[in-house]
């Protein structure tokens, strides 16, 4: 699974991804800072199944808080897109291609205004961000418009000829976009277009094709960065009323960013996705109680959290609908070096017994016998659905 975190040139999207991941980035206020995409692991929350049997689990990746646990993610931020970039300005065919194997986007936008459409700092509230969500929608639809439309005449004629069906064809076209064949078998039903003759499909229906497979394939949710930013806050209404088919969430990456770095300095206690953090005060100067109590007033207290650690849970678990699934034993918990729980996976919906065996190892699932569920005792088969949080043994013959 990969996260793919879009917007234009200095919105903040290297500062959220630094926030999510505290990776070392280039972040600065001027159009392009980021030109190769950048890699790291990010953090989603999941409730840790440690709890339920009154143990503490010894993580190999990520971590455990206070019962909750910090389960790896894949994020990439691509350099920052601007109109015309399906056309190639900016670089953005090259940032568009990045961004082929993302599974959800997180669109970063500065909700405050401050940056025009080019990345260039402009006064805060002067400029509309409603034009960010209608430019990348436009670039992202014409982007894939453009991969359908290539030799698209003697593709749609062939097809024809040779009597294939266009799903299928044009799924496999599409695949590197995580277009399936069952998606455009959807998308065709959904806008009536006529599968036994697509070399008579409009220009217009080309593109409802092409939107449609985009929004389906690309999934994205709106961080409304900049919302501490005064009158920020009403560019966010603004923009839910405008925009109902989009999730928006009010966010300060930078914020967030200010948190972890001073957690991992010792200087005060705080987890990612929590409304509140506590001050060591006796490592703090004046200027840092100050600047965290800023934080603590016009971020934590209207909004419920700097909104980065929302971003991600929701993008995976309510965009994706992704499970997190724990390996463990009905009779020990731990694994041979002693490790109590010490894996997570997460695994897509619908995902069976014997998916999760595979998922571990493919012998598993080769020799799959049978699974049980380690909450509940209950012996399970194959096509045994999984639930979010369970944990689950594989029994097989080897």
């Amino acid at each position: 699974m990969l996260v793919g975190i879009v917007g234009k040139p200095s919105c903040g999207k290297s500062t959220f991804f630094k926030a999510a991941t505290l990776a070392e980035v280039e972040i600065a206020n001027y159009p392009f800072t980021t030109i190769k995409p950048n890699h790291a692991v990010g953090y989603v929350r999941v409730p840790c199944a440690a709890k339920h049997f009154g143990v503490q689990c010894n993580p190999r990746f990520g971590y455990c808080v206070k019962d909750i646990r910090f389960v790896p993610v894949d994020l990439m931020d691509v350099a920052g897109l601007v109109p015309g970039a399906h056309l190639g300005h900016g670089m953005g065919n090259q940032f568009l291609d990045d961004l082929r194997q993302a599974d959800v986007l997180i669109h970063v936008v500065d909700i405050s205004g401050s940056v025009n459409e080019k990345g260039e700092p402009v006064q805060p509230l002067s400029y509309n961000p409603e034009n960010d969500i209608r430019f990348l929608e436009t670039e992202l639809n014409m982007w894939y418009l453009g991969l359908i439309k290539k030799g698209w005449e003697r593709f749609a004629r062939q097809i024809v000829q040779e009597k294939k069906e266009i799903h299928k064809a044009l799924g496999a076209q599409l695949s590197g976009l995580k277009v399936s064949e069952d998606l455009v078998k959807e998308a065709i039903q959904k806008l009536y277009l006529n599968p036994e003759k697509p070399h008579e499909w409009t220009e217009k229906q080309l593109f409802e094709l092409a939107a449609y497979l985009r929004a389906v394939s690309k999934p994205m949710l709106i961080a409304c960065n900049k919302i501490d930013v005064p009158g920020a806050d009403k560019n966010f209404t603004h923009l839910k009323g405008m925009f109902p088919q989009y999730l928006f969430i009010p966010c300060s990456a930078e914020a967030e960013a200010a948190l972890r770095e001073a957690a991992r300095a010792g200087l005060i206690s705080y987890l990612p996705g929590d409304n509140t953090f506590t001050m060591h005060e006796d490592k703090l100067s004046m200027k840092q109680k100050s600047a965290l109590d800023f934080i603590r007033k016009n971020v934590l207290v209207p909004f419920g959290s700097t909104g980065v650690q929302e971003v991600l849970d929701k993008a995976v678990f309510d965009f994706l609908k992704y499970m997190a699934i724990f390996p463990g034993g009905i009779n020990k918990l731990a694994d041979s070096d002693g490790r109590v729980l010490p894996d997570c996976f997460l695994l897509p919906p619908a995902s069976t017994a014997l998916d999760f065996a595979y998922r571990l190892h493919t012998d598993l699932g080769k020799n799959f016998i049978r699974a049980i569920d380690v909450k509940t005792r209950r012996t399970v088969g194959k096509e045994h659905l999984l639930q979010h949080c369970d944990v689950i043994e594989i029994v097989s013959a080897k």
